[in-house]
């Protein structure tokens, strides 16, 4: 989910504020990266769960493109979503850590074979020339009004460092969430049904039939986001429901792929918000899962158009919480992102 408070653990707390989420669902690794217990981690980002704790903890994370890094030893969520990706204090640290990681695999068939470029060329600290995209429909209802003046600066200032600014469309981002939330938990019901305490997993003991094995292993076994997820995925895939949920959502999703490879032909990068807020309350959004849902809102469209993401740190809220910018950018362009990332590291402080 994305406040990490449903780990089997408990709660994992953001270093800034106890009180507050780290994100999620990648949360530890970013935690880990933020309070300095380690310099680099890697998380598994399926609708932002790398860059949405990034943002709420104050370091880089990196979604790489679809096919961009294998997912063998993943245990696999949403199999057209899912990719690992990159948590670090620097442009620098991602940069290197994708040297190594990335490329192909023979255990993952959807591993690309492109050739790994040395990610720590693209670390300049020129954008003079860079085409940056603003959606003006990233910065309507919803956004906090902080983060929505933080990143018209952001933009300015990029503009005065020579890059230029064009405004795009990207209408099918409107439903997003919905076309998501319907793709990632019919995957997640599929993948997730291996996990039946007889092949895979936790199993409950004592059961006296199959059927009461399988009832309470998987009851007992997870936790009430996963339980939601799985049964929202079910309903979708069942007869009945198929062509109206599943099906249409993924005739929506080529539209919302065809929007971004537009935009692309007028910008490099795009540029938005990470995240509508900052980091929220410890259970502020535990008994609305819309709203915790919707914390994702600028995440989920690069992963059903596979493009390359980032969160980038740029300063702190009134209330020293953490904000963080997205930037955005076609298939395989993981270096164009690192060079302006590394410019606004270096160059633009907050």
């Amino acid at each position: 989910g994305s406040s990490n408070e449903n780990s089997a653990f408990g709660p994992v707390l953001n270093p800034h504020d106890k009180e507050r989420v780290p994100g999620g669902s990648s949360g530890g690794s970013a935690v880990a990266v933020a309070s300095g217990c380690a310099d680099v981690a890697l998380g598994s980002d399926t609708g932002g769960s790398v860059r949405q704790p990034a943002s709420f903890t104050g370091v880089y994370g990196l979604k790489p493109s679809y096919g961009r890094v294998s997912r063998y030893g993943l245990i696999a969520f949403g199999s057209s979503l899912d990719q690992i990706g990159i948590l670090a204090n620097s442009p620098e640290d991602v940069a290197r850590t994708l040297n190594v990681i990335a490329g192909h695999d023979p255990l993952d068939s959807t591993s690309s074979a492109m050739p790994v470029p040395d990610y720590t060329s693209f670390l300049k600290s020129d954008i003079c020339g860079v085409k940056i995209g603003l959606p003006e429909s990233f910065l309507g209802e919803g956004l906090d009004p902080f983060i929505k003046e933080r990143t018209l600066d952001l933009v300015a200032r990029l503009k005065d460092a020579g890059a230029e600014i064009v405004n795009i469309a990207l209408p099918m981002t409107e439903y997003a969430i919905a076309m998501y939330y319907i793709i990632a938990t019919a995957e997640a019901s599929s993948n997730l049904s291996r996990f039946d305490g007889v092949r895979f997993g936790y199993r409950q003991p004592d059961a006296q039939s199959l059927d009461e094995m399988y009832g309470r292993t998987r009851s007992a076994g997870f936790g009430d986001e996963v339980q939601r997820r799985i049964i929202l995925g079910s309903y979708v895939l069942s007869a009945g429901y198929y062509d109206a949920y599943y099906k249409k959502a993924l005739q929506v999703r080529r539209l919302l792929k065809q929007d971004f490879n537009k935009a692309y032909k007028a910008c490099d990068i795009i540029l938005s918000p990470t995240t509508p807020t900052t980091a929220f309350k410890l259970n502020e959004k535990t008994t609305d899962p819309l709203s915790m849902y919707l914390s994702d809102v600028y995440t989920v469209s690069a992963n059903l158009t596979g493009n390359c993401a980032i969160s980038v740190p740029v300063g702190t809220d009134k209330q020293g919480m953490p904000v963080g910018m997205q930037l955005q950018a076609n298939d395989f362009n993981e270096g164009l992102l690192l060079h302006v990332s590394q410019y606004i590291h270096t160059k633009i402080k907050y």
